[in-house]
């Protein structure tokens, strides 16, 4: 995996330095910006990363507002059948006798 991402580098880095030209963007009323390629195109990749996770961040909300919606849901309805509630932490790491154990 280090050689794949040591490949990657060197692939990236000789594309910086062979492609080091400055660029014009022309935008309207006449403006214009001048940079060289290798930072415009990394502002578009940066611009179009945090474009992606942004687009994803609604989902994720939602999502976590449904899953405490059903945990609270799940405990109510073992409340109402007379269920035993669960340890704090949702009954994870070791039992007493485990723990007696070790």
């Amino acid at each position: 995996m280090r050689f794949v991402k040591f490949a990657v580098f060197v692939a990236v880095l000789s594309f910086a330095v062979k492609n080091g030209d400055p660029v014009t963007l022309r935008y309207f009323l006449g403006a214009q910006w001048q940079a060289p390629l290798i930072f415009v195109l990394l502002v578009a990749f940066c611009a179009g990363a945090a474009f992606g996770v942004l687009s994803c961040v609604g989902q994720l909300y939602r999502q976590r507002r449904e899953i405490a919606r059903l945990k609270s849901g799940a405990r109510e309805g073992a409340a109402a059948r007379g269920d035993p509630a669960p340890p704090p932490g949702g009954g994870r790491g070791l039992a007493a006798s485990d723990r007696a154990a070790s």
